[in-house]
């Protein structure tokens, strides 16, 4: 007999492995075969088998005998089943999360849209409008350089003469510093203590004052109606410092305010009396703007529309003191097509005399008249009466 190398063996080991493989392979498809002709009977067999275990475990009213058929029946898909829930949960925490990263950004989100939006409503802008309509003040009967009046109702230029160019707004300036104040007085009758600097300051600079002394203590009310009505240097800066600290730190709010207004390209502050710098400027447009922002805040209106008003009682003062809006007592027996409710003059020498005043006609329309450059402060009255007569209804 021949010597065999091993090679057959190996052989023969690999064909006895297929052929036990293909009986195995034989063995299943005859019985999918079996199962896929008779499948009605499977189903059938089946069910058979599950309705008497069911019917076996009512008979025997055993309740674990009920339970443990289900589990029969059902324990291939709780196995099966298994897996899929872990994903499930595991898919479900993701989800969780994934939602709770979106939600904290879409709430930053919803804040900062809170905080942009709040913004918008804090930041007021009046943008006026010059049309084709607007007429261009010729008469000779206004004596100021610089003119414009505005249809508050729709922020229209009615009338104007030379409204762009930069001047010095004196102590229109006032107007813009109860403005800036109204944002920080809570309580009309609180009370605030004049020193020797700010009646010292009044006095170095020429200024017009109310006639507060060293000393005395008087009320925030006080010190607004007196930086309108008598164009107060003491009660302006009196209300500076009482409202921010400082006559500079209030400048600061000043200039802020000029840029919610949209008007800080022509405009800027350094003082809250109306002084002379060249560096404290703004157009009659502008002061316009400053004008129309004061009407619509309650507290401004009330102080700018009073003729009259009594201090209160100090000390120093035991009848307080009566001062008075003089343009608004000159210009209330005048015709203008209506009535002036509020108003504001200046005077510089680098500006003339000028003048802020907000008009309700007879119409039913409002309006802002600001000059700047006439020559007397009668003639300024003059120059708004001129302007409303010839403009207005």
């Amino acid at each position: 007999m021949p010597v065999s190398d091993g090679s057959n063996s190996e052989v023969r080991y690999k064909n006895v492995s297929r052929k036990k493989y293909s009986k195995k392979m034989l063995v299943m498809a005859a019985i999918l075969r079996f199962i896929r002709k008779n499948k009605l009977y499977v189903s059938a067999g089946i069910a058979l088998i599950l309705v008497i275990v069911v019917a076996a475990s009512f008979i025997k009213g055993s309740d674990n005998s009920d339970a443990y058929a289900a589990s029969a029946i059902s324990g291939s898909e709780d196995s099966i089943c298994a897996s899929e829930e872990d994903i499930s949960a595991t898919e479900e925490s993701a989800e969780v999360v994934e939602v709770t990263e979106d939600t904290e950004e879409a709430i930053v989100e919803a804040s900062d849209e809170a905080s942009t939006e709040a913004s918008v409503e804090e930041t007021v802008s009046y943008d006026i409008i010059d049309t084709d309509d607007t007429a261009y003040i010729y008469s000779e009967e206004v004596i100021s350089q610089n003119a414009v009046l505005i249809d508050v109702d729709t922020n229209q230029v009615v009338a104007q003469r030379n409204p762009d160019e930069i001047i010095n707004p004196a102590s229109m300036t006032k107007i813009l510093t109860v403005l800036v104040a109204s944002d920080y007085v809570t309580d009309l009758n609180d009370t605030f203590t004049i020193t020797i600097d700010i009646t010292d300051y009044a006095y170095v600079n020429d200024c017009s004052a109310v006639g507060f002394l060293d000393g005395e203590t008087v009320t925030v009310a006080d010190l607004l109606y007196g930086t309108i009505l008598p164009s107060g240097a003491d009660a302006a800066v009196g209300l500076a410092e009482y409202c921010a600290g400082s006559q500079e730190a209030f400048v600061e709010l000043m200039n802020q305010k000029l840029d919610e207004l949209g008007i800080s390209d022509t405009a800027h502050f350094t003082n809250c009396v109306g002084i002379y710098d060249e560096n404290h400027y703004c157009t009659v447009k502008d002061m316009a703007i400053i004008l129309e922002a004061a009407i619509n805040n309650d507290l401004c209106r009330e102080v700018m529309s009073a003729h009259k008003y009594t201090t209160s009682v100090t000390e120093q003062h035991p009848e307080g003191i009566t001062i008075s809006n003089l343009f608004l007592r000159r210009i209330e027996d005048k015709e203008t097509n209506g009535t002036v409710v509020c108003a504001k003059t200046g005077f510089v020498n680098q500006s003339g005399n000028c003048a802020a005043s907000y008009q309700e006609s007879n119409d039913g329309h409002k309006y802002i008249c600001v000059t700047a450059g006439s020559s007397s402060s009668w003639r300024c009255i003059y120059d708004h009466v001129d302007i409303y007569t010839t403009y207005t209804n």
